[in-house]
């Protein structure tokens, strides 16, 4: 019987529950100095003066450096060749200062505390310049980031034409805000590093060793070979950590400068000030369609926060394109986005990096439409969802979906909430005129996971002892890859799960790596994995015939009990222990080499998970406080190889999605100072918001990867905003309320009941 698709605990869960995990704030390298930084308290402004006398002479202290001790380094390397070399940003300001926690000086000493009390004696002398934190306010160019390059403009972005809306019946349009917010990971960005001679080890809080081994190599002008980057227990990610950033990609620098180990970890607050944020996507929607319900033209174009500098934000509205038309059979379809830098922290992606905002966008047009025309949100979405495919199917824009089936999403999600039930209750409520209105919100998405063509590293080896060594180019950061991994060799090699070991982040030791980003951990590097296992059980197979005396060919391999024998005769047999001992001890092709196989598995394309959400909130008309009674949700991410796992991916996404949706945002005043720069302000979910999650079954396995697999990680995200959304909506809709934008607080809600007309 399999492991497979059977519900394993994780493995790697005592050691943090035991507080045996390792981060890199844990280590305490030998003689190890401390980094901080002093940052500005200004938004947009030219640094007229710095003075660092009196922090270079505060106790501990072990250097100060500022820009001009920075410039061998050069800029920073932009993420993409497309951007703007004007654009280019400083690992420490260098004349200017463009947002509120850009780092400016960097303090050294021997302790973290004497370094922040050092910290505070550095004197910055500002001129301050016109300030822009409105996106749109930016796209105009009356304030510029970068006067030399002439505009705020980083990217435009535009479909090969407009939709066209002639013939419709009814034609809608809003404008929707994807606010802006922090990934909020509980380990804040952290990162260690000393030379080894002419070799720099840097550790790092990461979604990818590789990756920043080769930024580090290309900033420091050294080999590969020369860095080697490890990444321990990793507190979140989200995708705020897919990039290493200026503040920790110094530190190899501050270390060769005083000659020992510096680490360096931020707070809670600097940490929301300024780790890039996520979101920051304004857009105007226009949908149109026959008032049968048949939609017939959707038009969608938005202006993407990139923050200061341009990083991965600027260019996420391409994944907005790419998934614009979700679950649905519409070909009159239109797109343009352009992306801009504001006086405010740069954007990244985060938790689904711009496919949550094409879902929000299609799926709340979808429920105005049907406001509109007077029918049934459920029935209109029927009506053109696209029907089960199992062969391509190629979209309006053009994107090119692998198998689905969203229509049995739909109905599974109905039929397990008691759909007609909840309309028939919220009736009731409405005739009754109770206090705590009932809405009841559906969010159909699909979405594109391992977003193209791509290729990790995994390897399988047989050690001496008989245990099997893994290693895999995918890093962690609570995916549980080990117990993965470890699943995925044990069903096919019939070695239990303990005698499996899981190698990664490591750049010593695993040669080559990928980010661990757009949830392509099993599609990619699971499937790498699995391909290596297959060619190692060829190559044990060939070692098992020359002890047994067998043709290859003869032999079998019972992974019931990891033994290999000839077919029919199970009493004779050698398992996987006997092949090891046999190799080490140069009786197998007179080599003591462990027995190994390793593969670069390239994917061919992308996968596309997808599912239905359905959210039922009560609404207190008197406070606008929302109460999230239930949330059920169907995410279809092909075969799932740990029901365990996958469900636990979910429940972290709709957290996400439901926050986004009722509580989370980063807000700046006018003069880009933030507002909300601790969890006393930035309203982050906690269990007491949330009820508990019922889980619909769907799975529709893919034929991109042998395994079958999709990705889950950012699924329960994408479609649990547009879902709490629309019920929102739902719930106000007697009010005469078609939209707001979100966060969907208790004030927003309640002013808009306040301004309503009377309950219809």
């Amino acid at each position: 019987m399999s492991i497979l698709g059977n519900r394993v605990v994780r493995r790697e869960d005592p050691a943090f529950l035991t507080g045996r995990a390792t981060y890199v704030d844990d280590l305490k390298p030998v003689g190890a100095a401390h980094l901080v930084y002093a940052r500005s308290i200004l938004a947009h402004a030219r640094i007229t003066a710095i003075d660092v006398e009196e922090a270079a002479a505060a106790p501990g202290v072990l250097a100060v450096f500022t820009a001009d001790d920075l410039g061998e380094l050069g800029p920073v390397p932009h993420v993409l060749p497309m951007f703007p070399d004007a654009m280019a940003r400083s690992f420490v300001a260098d004349g200017v200062v463009r947002h509120v926690g850009q780092p400016v000086v960097a303090v050294v000493a021997e302790t973290r505390e004497q370094a922040v009390d050092a910290a505070e004696l550095v004197v910055i002398d500002y001129e301050p310049l016109d300030v822009v934190v409105d996106p749109e306010a930016a796209a105009t160019d009356e304030v510029l980031l970068f006067p030399d390059h002439g505009t705020n403009v980083v990217l435009r972005t535009e479909s090969d034409g407009r939709a066209d809306f002639d013939g419709c019946d009814v034609v809608v349009g809003e404008r929707i805000v994807n606010q802006r917010l922090t990934g909020a990971p509980i380990e804040a960005r952290t990162g260690a590093a000393w030379w080894e001679g002419d070799r720099l080890v840097h550790y790092s809080a990461c979604q990818g060793a590789h990756p920043t081994r080769d930024l580090l190599a290309r900033i420091y002008g050294l080999e590969p070979e020369q860095v080697r980057v490890v990444v321990p227990d990793v507190g979140g990610g989200f995708g705020a950590k897919s990039r290493t950033y200026p503040e920790e990609l110094a530190i190899g620098f501050y270390a060769r400068a005083v000659g020992r180990p510096v680490t360096w970890a931020e707070t809670r607050s600097e940490n929301v000030a300024a780790m890039p944020q996520g979101r920051g996507q304004i857009q105007y929607a226009r949908l149109g369609g026959t008032r049968d319900g048949r939609i017939t033209a959707y038009q969608l174009d938005v202006v993407q926060d990139a923050g200061a500098f341009p990083i991965i934000g600027a260019v996420l509205a391409n994944m907005t394109q790419r998934m614009l038309t979700g679950t649905y059979d519409i070909t009159n379809v239109g797109f343009s986005a352009t992306a801009v830098v504001t006086n405010t922290v740069c954007t990244t992606a985060y938790r689904g990096a711009g496919r949550p905002e094409a879902t929000v966008a299609i799926e709340r047009m979808i429920d105005r439409f049907a406001a509109e025309i007077g029918m049934d949100p459920a029935e209109v979405r029927f009506i053109n969802l696209v029907p089960r495919f199992t062969e391509p199917y190629t979209t309006g824009i053009g994107t090119i979906y692998d198998v689905g089936d969203y229509p049995e999403a739909l109905r599974r999600v109905l039929d397990a909430a008691g759909y007609d039930e909840l309309r028939t209750e919220q009736q009731r409520r409405r005739d009754a005129g109770d206090r705590h209105q009932l809405g009841i919100g559906i969010g159909c998405y699909v979405e594109v996971t391992a977003g193209g063509p791509q290729s990790e590293y995994g390897s399988v080896e047989l050690q001496p002892d008989g245990r099997l060594r893994v290693t895999s180019g995918s890093t962690p950061y609570g995916q549980g890859h080990d117990t993965t991994w470890s699943m995925l060799v044990a069903d096919r090699t019939g070695v239990p799960m303990d005698h499996i070991d899981v190698v990664h982040g490591d750049t010593d030791a695993v040669p080559r790596g990928g980010l661990t980003v757009g949830s392509r951990s099993v599609q990619v590097g699971g499937a790498a994995i699995a391909a290596a296992t297959t060619e190692l059980i060829t190559r044990a197979r060939e070692a098992a015939a020359e002890l047994l005396e067998a043709a290859v060919d003869d032999l079998v391999l019972d992974a019931e009990r990891g033994a290999f024998h000839v077919a029919g005769s199970p009493a004779v047999s050698v398992d996987w222990a006997d092949i090891a001992g046999a190799r080490a001890d140069g009786r197998l092709g007179g080599t003591t080499d462990p027995l190994m196989a390793a593969t670069d598995y390239q994917s061919t394309s992308a996968t596309y998970p997808s599912g239905a959400h359905l959210a039922v909130v009560e609404v207190d008309t008197e406070t606008g406080h929302t109460h999230l009674a239930r949330m059920v949700a169907a995410d279809d991410a092909g075969r799932l190889l740990n029901p365990l796992l996958a469900e636990g991916q979910v429940h972290g996404g709709l957290a996400q999605g439901i926050a986004q949706a009722l509580l989370e945002e980063i807000r700046y005043d006018d003069d880009g100072n933030l507002l909300t720069s601790n969890f006393m302000d930035y309203a982050v979910i906690s269990s007491a918001e949330l009820p508990s999650f019922e889980l619909v079954h769907v799975e529709t396995p893919t034929w991109v990867n042998e395994l079958g697999a999709k990705g889950v990680g950012e699924s329960g995200t994408i479609g649990a905003i547009p879902s709490v959304y629309n019920a929102v909506i739902d719930a106000l809709s007697p009010y005469g309320v078609r939209h707001l934008t979100t966060p969907l607080t208790p004030e927003k809600v309640w002013r808009a009941i306040e301004d309503a007309a009377d309950p219809a």
